[in-house]
């Protein structure tokens, strides 16, 4: 007779139950200082490009821009989980309007749906961004191929396509698209009141088209690409270690410790490192 399936590693056998209750609590302040600072890196960047305008700069603003809009993305994906702040109602009402609309994502409990199936069937069939792994490996040309679509727009001109065409109606589309409207709206009227209306189209719209589909792609393949059993959460997922320059343009708060926010689903991003650590002292490194 088969032996019966080894059940799956859990939070609880590798955490103690003080351990989980400190890594699950979740700080209002340490929230509004992520979105805080998110920003405050998107402003400065608008500013120097504006003070200093050169082709060096001008590159530079995108890159650092496009990062930091990845960076409101990892922040909504925080709130999905109610980590970013304590409050329901506030933890949704910043998602939404400071980091999912102005990028144009998609509303968050739909977003919230989609993704906690992600979590529940890592890997499987039902994993409703197994599309994103599943194609890999890829050759290099290939890769290639992707990165300059990501950099010269042609993948978000798609992705809007299929977007458009997925509407049923014209009142559909407005009920999904008005957020992310009105944001941007908003961000355009605070650009133009400074007399820098450009810089809505150079660095915000530019760097949302171009470097930010670029990073979304390579956490994309971080992530999940050739993990070798969805069964297994210590090997369904990736972590990768990142400097600081990795950090500033391509792993924003603390998302390239994907592994362990798949363990650990309730800890906070900003406690990631801080679990990564502890997993590594109890001998997880392996």
């Amino acid at each position: 007779m088969a032996s019966a399936a080894t059940p799956a590693l859990t939070a609880g056998d590798v955490l103690t139950f003080s351990e989980v209750r400190r890594f699950e609590r979740v700080s209002g302040l340490r929230g509004a200082l992520l979105v805080a600072h998110a920003w405050g890196i998107i402003i400065t960047a608008m500013v120097i490009y504006a003070l200093w305008p050169s082709a060096v700069t001008l590159l530079g603003a995108i890159a650092v821009i496009g990062a930091r809009q990845f960076g409101l993305v990892v922040l909504a994906h925080d709130a999905s989980h109610w980590r970013l702040f304590p409050r329901a109602k506030v933890n949704d009402r910043v998602a939404r309007w400071l980091c999912a609309f102005p990028v144009g994502a998609a509303d968050l409990p739909l977003y919230r749906k989609r993704h906690h199936r992600h979590h529940r069937h890592t890997g499987e069939p039902d994993d409703p961004d197994l599309a994103l792994a599943n194609p890999f490996p890829v050759t290099r040309a290939s890769f290639g191929w992707s990165a300059v679509r990501d950099l010269v727009g042609l993948t978000t001109g798609a992705g809007l396509l299929r977007a458009w065409r997925s509407y049923e109606n014209a009142p559909a589309a407005w009920r999904r698209l008005r957020g992310p409207v009105l944001a941007n709206l908003v961000l355009l009227a605070g650009l133009t009141a400074l007399g820098q209306w450009h810089l809505y189209v150079l660095l915000w719209i530019v760097p949302l088209v171009t470097w930010h589909q670029l990073v979304s792609r390579i956490r994309d393949v971080a992530e999940h690409a050739l993990t070798p059993d969805p069964e297994d959460p210590l090997r369904n997922a990736r972590t990768v270690l990142a400097g600081p320059l990795t950090r500033l343009l391509v792993a924003p708060y603390w998302v390239n410790y994907h592994l362990e926010h798949h363990l650990l689903v309730f800890v906070p991003c900003w406690k990631l490192r801080a679990a990564h650590a502890l997993l590594l002292a109890k001998g997880y490194g392996p």
